[in-house]
């Protein structure tokens, strides 16, 4: 076949699925084809953490023929996608636009250079092991755990993950002793409250994740290490972006197909502005 000949939206899901394969999502997910004809050709794809507003608007914008995203639109399911709610208006924007959607999500957390494995490089681990190994594949899973180079303290590795992280309102929350040595480091995209032990059994120093609430994160620090990081949602995933375009790229090349991959960076973090408290 001409290297000319675009690929489908069908193949491009099945490049997808090679990539971040369904049986490494967990039960309660979504990833599939959530928009678009299957038959359609494809031959630029925008790759985005959420499916909000203003990524369709860069997909229109842009003229992309497909976006995938590594959040669902319908985590929960809907029984109607009527212009009547900001998703439904999404659907329709996107089909008048001829882009497909699809998305992988904790499929793409826990496949082999997925979220969890940009994420750990990007913060300079080594010998990095899984958090929490997946039942379709023990070496698979969410999150890592690795060795830094060096030892170094909680405050020099806190402002190496704020450098490394791409830039939001909320910045990064660190909670800790600053001064104390680390070089053991548990990380995870997205969420982490529910891997607060895990981190602690793996023996981590620090661990890197997002989304931690009060009472969990204080009465684990109450017990003493792993020391916490927490970045926002949108950014401890968004790492697992630029792997993802680069991936897809070349799986169509080795079918001899040319598929062109760009990574939006488009903040879909809730929070425009942050203020300090107090006098």
């Amino acid at each position: 076949m001409s290297e000319t000949t675009p690929l489908t939206v069908g193949e491009v899901v099945s490049l997808l699925r090679r990539i971040a394969p369904n049986e490494l999502a967990e039960p309660w997910d979504s990833n599939q084809l959530i928009c678009g004809d299957p038959a359609d050709p494809v031959r630029r794809v925008l790759l985005a953490v959420d499916p909000l507003p203003a990524v369709v608007d860069e997909a229109i914008e842009t003229g992309v023929d497909m976006v995938i995203t590594h959040h669902p639109l319908f985590l929960r399911g809907t029984d109607h996608v009527s212009a009547t709610t900001s998703k439904g208006r999404s659907v329709h924007r996107l089909i008048r636009a001829g882009i497909a959607l699809a998305n992988a999500h904790t499929s793409w957390d826990s496949a082999a250079g997925g979220v969890a494995d940009a994420l750990a490089a990007a913060v300079g681990l080594t010998r990095t092991v899984v958090l929490s190994p997946s039942q379709a594949d023990p070496e698979l899973g969410i999150g890592r755990v690795g060795e830094l180079a060096e030892p170094t303290t909680l405050r020099a590795f806190a402002q190496t993950v704020a450098t490394v992280l791409p830039d939001c309102v909320p910045g990064l929350l660190v909670g800790g002793d600053l001064d104390a040595q680390v070089s053991r480091i548990a990380v995870s995209g997205g969420s982490g409250d529910s891997l607060l032990g895990a981190a602690r059994a793996a023996g981590a120093d620090v661990f890197v994740t997002a989304d931690l609430r009060h009472h969990p994160a204080t009465d684990h620090l109450a017990e003493g290490r792993p020391f916490l990081l927490c970045g926002t949602h949108w950014a401890t995933e968004w790492v697992g972006l630029p792997p993802l375009a680069t991936r897809l790229e070349a799986e169509a090349a080795a079918q001899g197909r040319r598929l062109t991959a760009q990574v939006s960076c488009v903040v879909t973090d809730a929070w425009t502005l942050r203020l300090s408290t107090g006098a």
